[in-house]
């Protein structure tokens, strides 16, 4: 007897969960985006000073971004080689491939993804002009704000 009770609850638990994964895929398929959550933005941070890397992810993380790091030139390649990625933020001086070879490789392989360079650099207008016609997105001096860098990482994404 218990057995055949067993048997009927859990038939009807069975029918709840089915009517109610109907519901929510029927809601789901209607409003879209409104019930499925949104995927967080990847940016591939390219820099070798630890501490300027370590306080561009905290700062973007805080914002809600999803970061990945790579400290020397091959590991950027690497990364925009086998990552899914929204955004690339490099400095040009890093060991083993410069800032502007991951950009012309970045270019190269994934035009469509908005890359902010961060440089000491700001004085050498060669290597500046170099970046922008390779098709940078923005370029910030160092040292910088983090806080002036999430409102440009923001700016890019809302364009």
């Amino acid at each position: 007897m218990r057995f055949q009770f067993y048997k009927i609850i859990s038939a009807k638990s069975k029918f709840i969960w089915l009517v109610n994964s109907v519901w929510f895929y029927a809601l789901a398929t209607i409003f879209g985006s409104i019930v499925t959550p949104q995927r967080m933005k990847r940016i591939l941070i390219i820099e070798d000073d630890l501490l300027i890397s370590s306080l561009v992810q905290f700062r973007l993380k805080k914002d809600g971004y999803e970061t990945l790091l790579a400290q020397d030139g091959n590991a950027g390649i690497d990364a925009i080689n086998t990552e899914y990625l929204d955004m690339i933020i490099t400095d040009v001086m890093i060991p083993y491939k410069n800032g502007i070879e991951i950009i012309h490789h970045a270019r190269n392989t994934k035009p469509e993804i908005p890359i902010i360079v961060l440089s000491s650099l700001g004085e050498e207008e060669k290597i500046v002009l170099e970046a922008f016609n390779l098709g940078v997105s923005d370029f910030i001096p160092k040292p910088f704000n983090p806080n002036e860098l999430a409102i440009r990482v923001k700016r890019i994404f809302k364009s």
